[in-house]
């Protein structure tokens, strides 16, 4: 799984914001994919100012889409350039393929969003949900496939996957067992600083009161969330991160990548609420966040955060219809 960084190497890599070709491997890696991020986020700024309307939304799509292919284009650039100069972890950078995940995620929203809403389609919050997060962590795995794994940076077997099923479901069980705790100090965590900022965030999955929707709910977040995030925070990020900087800042930098990407789409009526809630959704999941990296590189699995993982979502999915049900009764 992680690895001690290697030995230092006689050359580094050019960097994405090197601007230069001299010493490229990828120079038109590099070019293209700087031109269509650029590009891209123009398109998609007009956009943003623009106001919503049937041509902001084909060039909100054109933006996304060419942005997203200009940062897997940056990924290559890197991957080319870091397997070249023998670094230790040969691949794209975290903070690139996460880019690329989010403006994935994005297009696709935007694919499937606007065709709904203009045919009048309303799905139900629970089965949206469900939907999302599909959608979703099949975007994590996809951009990873592609941008990771097919670079050969890192193996599927390096985040501890192919084990046998006996080993699996013992991963799975032990990281289940971390999960009250950890959702115990999350609580208590999550009440000082809602106490101090003065504002609570909605649950990414609020709860619906009905038991089809606890069903959803609990497939959404306690079964597909885990495996795609897992594999993109801790399966790929940890073990790249590993690779350079040594477990426990990889852990570290992991958590925060992972927490901040939870509160990118907050928002408020004013930006101190919005600031105040994003604070708090950050804070809240760092205990969890920095569990999880702990417990994939103790164990040398995978399966034993996605474990963790569900059983945590599960439990505040779960407390969440309890909390409903009681105030309902």
């Amino acid at each position: 799984m992680t690895e001690p960084a290697a030995e230092p190497v006689s050359r580094s890599a050019p960097g994405l914001f090197r601007f230069t070709l001299e010493g490229r491997q990828a120079p038109a890696l590099f070019v293209t994919g700087w031109l269509l991020t650029l590009i891209g986020g123009g398109l998609v700024a007009i956009d943003v100012l623009g106001g919503p309307s049937l041509v902001a939304a084909a060039m909100a799509v054109i933006g996304l889409a060419m942005l997203s292919a200009g940062f897997v284009l940056l990924g290559g650039s890197q991957a080319v350039e870091r397997s070249a100069a023998g670094l230790a972890y040969p691949g794209p950078s975290p903070i690139v393929v996460f880019a690329a995940v989010l403006t994935v995620s994005l297009l696709v929203a935007v694919v499937i969003g606007v065709p709904l809403d203009l045919a009048g389609v309303h799905l139900d919050r629970a089965v949206g949900d469900l939907v999302s997060a599909a959608v979703q962590a099949a975007v994590f795995i996809g951009v990873v496939r592609v941008m990771v794994i097919g670079s050969g940076a890192i193996r599927w077997a390096d985040m501890g996957f192919r084990i046998d099923r006996r080993r699996v479901v013992a991963a799975l069980f032990t990281g289940a067992v971390y999960a009250l705790p950890i959702v115990i100090v999350t609580a208590l965590l999550s009440a000082i600083v809602v106490s101090a900022v003065g504002v609570t965030p909605e649950s990414p999955l609020p709860p619906t009161g009905t038991a089809l929707g606890l069903g959803l709910h609990l497939v959404a977040g306690a079964v597909i969330a885990p495996v795609g995030e897992e594999i993109l925070f801790r399966g790929f990020a940890v073990t790249a991160w590993a690779r350079t900087t040594g477990p426990t800042p990889a852990i570290v930098r992991a958590a925060i990548l992972f927490a901040v990407a939870h509160v990118l789409t907050i928002g408020g009526d004013t930006f101190s609420t919005a600031a105040g809630l994003a604070l708090v959704g950050t804070v809240a999941r760092l205990p969890v966040a920095l569990a999880l990296g702990w417990l994939y590189v103790r164990s040398g699995t995978i399966w034993a955060p996605i474990g963790l993982h569900a059983a945590f979502n599960a439990i505040l999915i779960v407390l969440g219809e309890m909390a409903v049900a009681g105030v309902g009764g």
